[in-house]
């Protein structure tokens, strides 16, 4: 049985990979000139630490469950 905390962290997570799909697949082709660009590479750069950093808080959350001071240790 999950808790609903479980529940919300699972969505989460399933939200940050579905986020992390497409700034991957936004990407700006090398050879394109950055008049060219939908969006700037800087700016994916920075959502994407944001994103995996994100991702992992909810790893060590996930983890907590277990062991209520894991998280804080690592």
């Amino acid at each position: 049985m999950t808790t609903p905390d479980e529940e919300f962290l699972d969505e989460l997570e399933v939200d940050v990979d579905v986020e992390l799909t497409t700034i991957e697949a936004s990407r700006p082709d090398e050879a394109m000139s950055p008049d060219q660009w939908q969006v700037d590479p800087a700016e994916l750069e920075y959502e994407e630490a944001s994103l995996r950093s994100l991702r992992g808080a909810i790893e060590a959350l996930e983890g907590d469950h277990t062991d209520p001071g894991s998280a804080r240790l690592a």
